[in-house]
């Protein structure tokens, strides 16, 4: 875990869940089987089943961004991408006659990545006549798909369109060719003007723009560019992540082993970086919707997908080294290509390691997850968890009071800016003491 200190270290800082990933192992696997073998458990504090999502990895990409510690692979030929598009189907295939759909409809779905914009308009077309022989989306009140700007073609959008994506997310990361050279992006500026334009006649209700606050080669002149044309573009929703250096990238792996100096700007730049960010886009309209993402219309964009899934919803993980939540039960399938293909092949689920969490432990990821939209409910937590939030962290939010983050009273909890700024730095506080000094990842 990141440590709270000015310059950017090794190590992980986004927080996406709890417990640690590192602390899930493969011991666990038998509670993740029972959860998907049995009907869906009913909510806490209500009486239906949680929400169900969907999610499916796509791992290719053109090029491996230097800062990039995901599971992709830049190597696949067509031949590849049909026996993964084959494997991914008939993951789909047994997840669709598992006990704990429950006869849910999707509330929301999810294509990650990799670049799920890398297949083109018929590798798409396949897959998803495939993925609807066993299952549907027509009830999802969010369909989102990732596109990498030099990915897309205007028939490709078209595609999307017609398969029954709701939001794009383009991952424009920077307007400088220069800076997106550096840091190993695949597409230069001319190709995000040119998907955009794509992207707009065809009229998507909802795109979301992401950018990356202190890439390698970042400066304010650059940075202030970067906002003006994600401004003028006027997206429905902006991201913006500030960079961090997680293990196993290149530019870690540089740094680790060479013993070189962090060429990533310092945290007080990249958070000085956002603020400006946030100035210049609330001036323009757009509204804060948590610490890393603003939108233009909050009547338009819900975020379906963050939303439900930090509220406790249950989303089915599919594609390799892909994350799911069941029931209450963490899960990760096979990390690697050749397990993930082979498990599939031989009719099994691929499944790798997993956690069930304590009562406890599900109330400290809820509240972690939801404080990272800046405001906390804490009526939410007293109804679902039975358990005063406030009253059960009264030193660690006074601390953070103290500090400028937060305020709080007994009914709810909103970050300052100063503390939406640096929000998962925030967050460890409230860890159990065994989480609070362990690799996060």
């Amino acid at each position: 875990m990141a440590t709270e200190t000015t310059k950017t270290e090794v190590g992980s800082y986004f927080i996406s869940n709890y417990p640690p990933y590192s602390q899930w192992s493969a011991e666990a696997l038998p509670d993740v089987l029972a959860a998907l073998h049995a009907p869906p458990v009913v909510a806490p504090g209500s009486s239906e089943p949680a929400p169900l999502g969907l999610y499916l990895h796509i791992p290719f990409c053109r090029k491996r961004c230097k800062f990039c510690y995901f599971r992709v692979y830049t190597d696949k030929n067509a031949g590849d991408v049909e026996t993964y598009v084959s494997a991914l189907s008939r993951e789909i295939e047994l997840v669709s006659k598992l006990p704990i759909m429950g006869g849910r409809p999707f509330r929301f779905v999810y294509f990650g990545g990799g670049t799920p914009s890398f297949l083109s308009a018929k590798q798409l077309t396949s897959l998803v006549d495939r993925l609807r022989a066993n299952i549907n989306w027509d009830e999802a009140e969010e369909v989102t798909f990732e596109c990498e700007p030099g990915t897309l073609s205007e028939p490709k959008v078209h595609t999307l369109r017609e398969l029954g994506v709701t939001r794009l997310s383009l991952g424009v990361e920077n307007f400088s060719d220069a800076v997106l050279e550096e840091n190993g992006r695949a597409h230069l500026s001319g190709e995000v003007y040119k998907a955009w334009d794509w992207i707009t006649k065809a009229d998507f209700y909802n795109v979301n723009i992401d950018l990356i606050s202190g890439m390698v080669g970042e400066t304010w002149d650059n940075w202030k560019d970067c906002i003006r044309r994600t401004i003028e573009l006027a997206p429905d929703s902006v991201t913006i992540y500030q960079m961090e250096l997680p293990f196993n990238t290149v530019y870690s792996r540089d740094i680790l082993g060479n013993e070189i100096e962090t060429p990533v700007a310092d945290w007080p730049t990249k958070r000085a970086w956002v603020s400006y960010a946030y100035d210049e886009m609330l001036s323009a309209g757009y509204a804060v919707s948590s610490a890393y993402t603003l939108v233009k219309d909050k009547s338009r964009v819900n975020f379906s997908y963050r939303d439900n899934l930090w509220h406790g919803s249950d989303l089915l993980a599919t594609g390799v080294a892909s994350f799911g939540h069941a029931s209450g039960v963490h899960y990760q399938n096979e990390p690697d290509w050749p397990g993930y293909v082979s498990r599939l092949e031989q009719g099994e689920l691929p499944l790798n390691r997993g956690l069930k969490p304590t009562p406890h432990q599900l109330l400290v990821r809820e509240m972690i997850l939801q404080l990272k939209t800046g405001q906390l409910d804490v009526g939410y937590f007293r109804d679902k968890f039975g358990v005063d939030v406030i009253d059960h962290w009264r030193a660690e939010w006074q601390q953070h009071a103290d500090d400028e983050l937060l305020t709080f009273d007994d009914q709810q909890v909103s970050l300052t800016r100063k503390g939406l700024l640096r929000a998962d730095a925030l967050l460890p506080a409230f860890f159990e003491p065994e989480h609070r000094g362990v690799r996060y990842t």
